[in-house]
């Protein structure tokens, strides 16, 4: 069973809202999946759940790490790729992941309000869905505080969904943790986890693929609009990888 710091895996997770697992991925896997995703489209590539290899990863190696930390089966249903590099850079504000990336709007009962993104319709569901949900970040390069590694606040997951005013009390109260990781690491993270990242102060590219997943099925007529159709997993484009128990 995997420590850090003394604790399980999951009772880090369950306390602090996050985890890094080591070398989930290998050098060569981190190289191909990079080729692979090339250059983000501004910030990031939303959608890339629909490549075949990314999938494939998404219901294999990462499915399996955040399978032991959810109530049912998990459903890769989002996947971003993001790509920070000196003529790519920016910085996040603190904020929580409130949203699920849907085919089409839809006036359902305790879903709401309603955005939209690169053309994509975007909802805030029930809090208690929020909770049947979990992140994995892989990680294609050193990530530390030069290049814009993630900043989070432990514990703030359990403060549910936070105001702006909530937010910026928090900050003055609460002490942050920088997500230092390796190429290859995986980062899970709750969605209501306070986050943020800064610019890149490097010339070294921060590349991510960020992955959440959900053990709760929509109520009609919604419809997530990125999950597979959970075709069986093609083992020749799945990348080496190398799950910590």
């Amino acid at each position: 069973m995997q420590l850090i710091g003394g604790m399980t895996l999951a009772s880090h997770l369950d306390t602090h809202g996050f985890a890094i697992v080591p070398s989930v991925l290998d050098v060569e896997g981190c190289l191909s999946l990079a080729s692979l995703l090339g250059d983000a489209d501004g910030a990031g590539t939303r959608g890339v759940l629909r490549l075949r290899a990314v999938e494939d990863l998404a219901q294999s190696a990462l499915s399996d790490l955040v399978r032991p930390h959810l109530p049912d089966t998990p459903l890769p249903v989002r996947g971003i790729y993001f790509d920070k590099r000196p003529e790519r850079n920016w910085l996040v504000a603190w904020h929580q992941d409130l949203t699920l990336a849907l085919k089409e709007q839809a006036e359902v009962p305790g879903f709401g309000p309603w955005s939209v993104k690169d053309g994509v319709p975007h909802v805030q569901p029930p809090m208690h869905l929020l909770d049947h949900m979990l992140t994995a970040r892989l990680h294609l390069d050193d990530t530390d505080a030069d290049n814009g590694a993630l900043r989070v606040i432990p514990g703030s997951h359990r403060l549910g969904r936070l105001s702006a005013e909530a937010i910026r009390q928090c900050r003055e109260t609460q002490d942050e943790v920088l997500c230092e990781a390796r190429a290859g690491d995986v980062l899970l993270m709750r969605p209501l986890l306070l986050h943020a990242s800064s610019r890149s102060v490097s010339a070294r590219r921060r590349r991510i693929l960020h992955v959440e997943f959900a053990s709760f099925s929509l109520p009609q007529p919604l419809a997530w609009d990125e999950a597979p159709c959970q075709r069986p997993v093609n083992p020749a484009l799945v990348p080496q990888t190398n799950i910590y128990p």
